[in-house]
């Protein structure tokens, strides 16, 4: 599973838990996040990974040229890979809209069920949103 993520997205944040305890949910499984978000440093990262705790793996994508070829274009997004690294299910982790939405619909986990059962999964691919990794504002050559 990875997850392309970015330590100053407020999307983000709200599933520091969920990845968390991802390894030990799933412990049959690997797991990663990329940050790619353009203008994160590998020290902002380490200063998010401590203030907040995080202790899953997060590698650099320094220019987000990873995120650009799996066609990530916001953090949070999950990729969900079968053992010959073909992607089945790719999107949001859930349709969060606020804490204890009634209508909160996961939609990573059933995927991740499925493929843990054998069965193949019926959801492949949700819309995400989050925050943009990269924005023609990240790269103006100078102010308007």
């Amino acid at each position: 599973m990875v997850v392309f993520w970015s330590g100053i997205c407020s999307h983000c944040v709200r599933y520091d838990g969920y990845l968390n305890n991802f390894q030990a949910n799933h412990p049959e499984m690997a797991f990663m996040a990329v940050a790619s978000r353009h203008g994160e440093s590998p020290d902002a990262i380490l200063k998010q990974m401590a203030e907040r705790k995080l202790t899953f793996p997060i590698l650099m994508d320094p220019g987000g040229k990873v995120a650009a070829k799996w066609q990530a274009q916001q953090t949070p997004r999950a990729y969900l890979l079968d053992s010959s690294r073909a992607v089945i299910y790719r999107g949001a982790i859930d349709n969060y809209k606020y804490p204890d939405d009634p209508e909160r619909l996961a939609y990573l986990e059933p995927a991740i069920d499925e493929f843990l059962k054998g069965v193949p999964v019926t959801r492949h691919e949700t819309a995400s949103f989050g925050c943009a990794i990269q924005s023609v504002y990240y790269v103006l050559p100078k102010a308007l």
